[in-house]
């Protein structure tokens, strides 16, 4: 328990200060808001719609994970091949976790769906795991056609838009920018004590326990993602 504490003061000025930082806050949204029309206005690159990836059910073209919708959202989740279950990647578990009701993407004309860079049958029974229900597959065998002039081996989120038979790939971001997927992160954000990491901004004596580095890691506790310890205590097996 942290002794440091925000300034007590009135009702008055506590809403004095809160109305300088909201015309902040305002000035961020038109400013995500004016980023968001500037993405909608970059060009695309087209993607060969044949290039497959594993599903239940074997090999499916990328075209054919669009599920029909006229856009797709994949998530190439990192994976480590014959790791357990406790030391696949905190960063995607904590991502994907975080994506339950798909059904406001649907009404958008929008497909979710994971394509784990490790192979099918193993990730698969990760995804069963941890409870997921979105559409899983594997990208490992083509992953270095799906993911051309970037690093293999980390996350990314990429969006594509099918125009008939034809396939292009509109934006892509990775690292922190995956974080428009959680919503945990953004609570904290709000709160006195924000995320408690070690990298932010906060003043002397605020709690910053979580690191990448020590031993309350950002992402995990007790040498496990976060959110698996729920599982476990749910008795489900994470042998995959």
């Amino acid at each position: 328990m942290t002794d440091a504490l925000p300034t007590v003061t009135d009702r008055a000025a506590f809403q004095a200060e809160l109305d300088a930082l909201r015309v902040r806050e305002k000035a961020l949204t038109r400013e995500t808001d004016a980023v968001a029309a500037a993405r909608r206005r970059l060009p695309m690159v087209e993607v060969d719609a044949g290039i497959t990836v594993t599903g239940e059910h074997g090999p499916v073209t990328l075209l054919e994970a669009f599920e029909g919708r006229r856009q797709l959202i994949a998530y190439y989740f990192m994976w480590h091949d014959g790791h357990p279950a406790a030391e696949q990647c905190e960063g995607c578990t904590w991502c994907n976790g975080a994506v339950g009701e798909l059904s406001y993407l649907h009404s958008r004309d929008i497909t979710y769906a994971v394509f784990c860079q490790g192979p099918y049958d193993e990730s698969r029974r990760y995804r069963d795991f941890m409870g997921w229900t979105m559409p899983w597959y594997s990208s490992a065998d083509n992953r270095d056609k799906l993911l051309e002039g970037r690093n293999l081996g980390q996350m990314y989120l990429v969006c594509y838009l099918r125009d008939g038979d034809r396939v292009f790939e509109t934006y892509w971001t990775t690292m922190r920018g995956v974080e428009v997927m959680d919503n945990s992160y953004h609570l904290m954000d709000l709160t006195v004590y924000g995320r408690q990491e070690d990298h932010e901004d906060s003043p002397a004596g605020w709690p910053q326990e979580w690191s990448w580095s020590k031993v309350k890691h950002i992402l995990a506790t007790n040498g496990r993602p976060i959110a698996q310890w729920s599982r476990i205590e749910a008795g489900r097996s994470d042998q995959l």
